[in-house]
């Protein structure tokens, strides 16, 4: 066990290392060049779509207010509260800059990924819409490229137990252990059934319910960040200044804060930025397939707003509620990070955390079952829906009851080897991004097909 945990290890230093931070950022950077910046320009247009479309308007299973809830389900978890803070810890304020920079560059990734994933998804077996980098790869690329998106689907449909799955369920277990005195066996039982109360009803039932607990956990958790940020206004400045100088000069030991390299706060600000908003990764597109939308470049508008919603935002404020509170020079890591500086500032902060962390968490599990078994039916086909979800659930219990170093590594290398042959097609596929959101610019927004037609 030793060997292979030695093995993961190395190849986690290669995938997550400067060539992987390079190509998530460059590709992102190409993209946003070729776009004209329009990802950052038609942000308000983004979210006049969002609300426009909380009802469906055109073909597939969920509305795009849904879609976009479902992915946010996903991506506002425990990257949000843990990863944000120990990006801080290991990288120094200067690392929620570079999170910044990666989202800023996200945008225009997840834009791309949802114009692709309506643009060539399909229709399975039981008539619903199917899609995302395995779909864009086979239908846009070509049979020569069809490794690439079976490479895809078989990393993600792994990745997705640990990342989506057991780290989720075992953050819930020990977060409720530690503050409430909740077994941990007690924690993955409850888990189950509520898991379970949701995905066996597919697509639908999981947009319902991501479609009004994210929204309602979101605007808690930041109502909650913007109190601790008023309560220390005085320091947001010197926190912000921070932010900056530590962004491009080493910052020094603090307290307990051991300090950091500049390469230190790029790594982890980028590395735990993408982790928290997945830019890159080519989750997200898979529940942006199957929205009921006019069209692809309808729903990346939408799409793109996830990124900034998720890192501008809710990281943000995560980042500077640590910063200014001081809490960041106190040695600890991870959520238990977060809560310090919360519970500083907000009586039953540190509760209020535990609970934020829940409940982010569990839809988290939600969000990543759809994804998980959307690579499985690419590979499977749709007689493994039923067992996959079934074997989702059971996992879920072993999650939050057993030690997870290994599963983490493992589901934190399989993360990054998702989002090479995504990347690979992003930069193939380019022009057809381009000359999609030209057209429809061009036409203000009435040359819009609704997407689901293979290339030619």
């Amino acid at each position: 066990m030793e060997a292979l945990n030695s093995i993961v290890g190395a190849i986690n230093g290669v995938v997550w290392g400067p060539l992987m931070l390079v190509l998530i950022l460059g590709v992102g950077f190409f993209l946003q060049v070729g776009l004209k910046f329009m990802p950052i320009l038609k942000i308000g247009t983004g979210f006049k779509l969002l609300f426009a479309g909380r009802e469906g308007q055109g073909d597939g299973q969920i509305s795009p207010f849904n879609a976009l809830m479902t992915s946010l389900s996903a991506t506002i978890g425990t990257g949000n509260i843990a990863g944000v803070a120990t990006a801080v810890f290991l990288g120094g304020p200067g690392a929620l800059f570079w999170m910044w920079m990666t989202a800023l560059v996200g945008m225009a990734t997840k834009y791309a990924e949802a114009v692709l994933a309506v643009k060539y998804r399909e229709k399975d077996e039981l008539g619903n819409f199917v899609g995302g980098p395995m779909y864009y790869i086979k239908n846009g690329l070509g049979a020569k490229w069809a490794w690439l998106g079976v490479a895809f689907a078989l990393f993600g449909a792994v990745a997705a137990f640990g990342i989506g799955n057991g780290v989720q369920a075992n953050g819930v277990a020990q977060v409720l252990e530690s503050n409430f005195g909740v077994n941990t066996s007690v924690t993955g039982v409850v888990l189950m059934v509520l898991t379970a109360a949701v995905i066996l009803g597919g697509i639908t039932r999981i947009g319902a319910v991501a479609g009004k607990l994210v929204p309602a956990m979101a605007i808690a958790y930041i109502v909650a960040g913007l109190l601790v940020l008023i309560i220390n206004i005085g320091e947001i400045g010197n926190a912000l200044s921070l932010v900056f100088t530590y962004a491009f000069t080493p910052s020094a030991a603090e307290g307990g804060f051991a300090g950091a390299a500049v390469w230190a706060a790029i790594r982890f600000g980028v590395a735990r930025g993408v982790f928290s908003n997945e830019a890159g990764l080519g989750s997200a597109p898979i529940a942006h397939a199957a929205a009921e939308t006019k069209g692809p470049v309808n729903q990346g508008l939408i799409a793109m707003l996830g990124t900034f919603i998720d890192t501008i935002i809710v990281c943000s404020i995560t980042g500077l509620a640590i910063i200014s509170t001081g809490a960041w020079t106190s040695g600890e890591s991870g959520a238990a990070l977060t809560s310090l500086a919360f519970a500083t500032s907000l009586p039953g902060g540190g509760a209020l955390i535990a609970i934020a962390l829940s409940i982010f968490a569990f839809t988290t599990i939600l969000g990543w079952s759809f994804y998980g078994e959307k690579c499985v039916e690419f590979l499977l086909g749709v007689k493994s829906l039923m067992p996959y979800r079934f074997l989702w659930i059971a996992a879920i219990y072993f999650g939050a009851t057993a030690d997870l170093g290994f599963v983490w590594l493992l589901a934190d290398t399989l993360n990054a080897m998702m989002a090479i042959p995504n990347l690979i097609a992003l930069a193939l596929l380019s022009p057809i991004v381009f000359k999609l959101t030209k057209e429809f610019f061009a036409s203000g927004g009435k040359s819009e097909e609704p997407g689901g037609t293979p290339a030619e």
